[in-house]
């Protein structure tokens, strides 16, 4: 079985070169693959569009979350990111996304994305598997319910032509997906991401606990809990795709 140590690991990051946030992310997604985060090799797609050349030499593609940033919103550099989302869904890559990357894979591969506050989340949700996720050999793993951080102000309501729905909440119909002709899986949930960890990035951005829940920062730490099969579940990815 291949380790993830022994991977050529990219991450796409969209964020601000003064997102403190950049470096968290790198060490968010290094703990759940139990390798340094020297190991992952992080590109910014707003400022450093990936190489074919390095495209080519990596074995997985992770693609996170957006402080500051929205599918919707988009921007001059978000064609040539979804672009090469596209080209690796052409190549087959191995491909793993939260968060925004779950909402840019999406809209990439032909989905919907659209802005809606009343349909966003944040904090510690309980999330059902449907039934293709209940067969899924990664999201099987989880239960039929389970815990996973969440935040979001964006939301898929419509999943690429040929994509299998494996997660929801009450409020969200698509919060987890892959693709059955590719081995890219998706995520609108934070599988990266610990309590320490959340709460260092929501004490980064203090207004969000306000703007989606109405409510103190303090109040949401309270209720934040620890998602240990979630954090499992990038690793699983990894021995499903990778393991002999």
């Amino acid at each position: 079985m291949r380790l993830a140590k022994n991977l050529n690991i990219l991450l796409f990051q969209i964020r601000k070169p003064d997102d403190p946030m950049r470096v968290g992310e790198v060490a968010a997604f290094a703990d759940c693959l139990d390798v340094t985060p020297e190991h992952i090799n992080a590109i910014d797609l707003i400022y450093s569009p990936p190489s074919p050349e390095l495209l080519r030499k990596s074995d997985m593609i992770i693609i996170g979350g957006a402080g500051d940033y929205s599918v919707p919103e988009g921007g001059p550099w978000l064609d040539r990111a979804l672009d090469a989302m596209r080209s690796l869904h052409a190549k087959r890559k191995p491909v793993f996304a939260s968060c925004w990357g779950f909402q840019a894979v999406a809209a990439a591969l032909g989905g919907s994305v659209i802005t809606d506050p009343k349909l966003a989340e944040l904090g510690t949700l309980e999330l059902s598997l449907t039934e293709a996720g209940l067969n899924d050999p990664i999201f099987c793993t989880l239960g039929p319910k389970f815990l996973a951080h969440v935040g979001h102000h964006d939301t898929v309501i419509r999943l690429p032509d040929g994509a299998i729905r494996l997660a929801s909440t009450p409020l969200i119909e698509n919060h987890a997906f892959c693709m059955p002709d590719a081995p890219i899986y998706c995520t609108q949930f934070h599988p990266e991401l610990k309590r320490d960890l959340l709460i260092q990035r929501l004490m980064t951005y203090p207004e969000y606990p306000k703007f989606i829940l109405g409510i103190p920062l303090e109040e949401l730490i309270k209720t934040l809990r620890e998602t240990p099969e979630a954090n499992n579940l990038i690793r699983k990815f990894v021995d499903h795709v990778f393991g002999n």
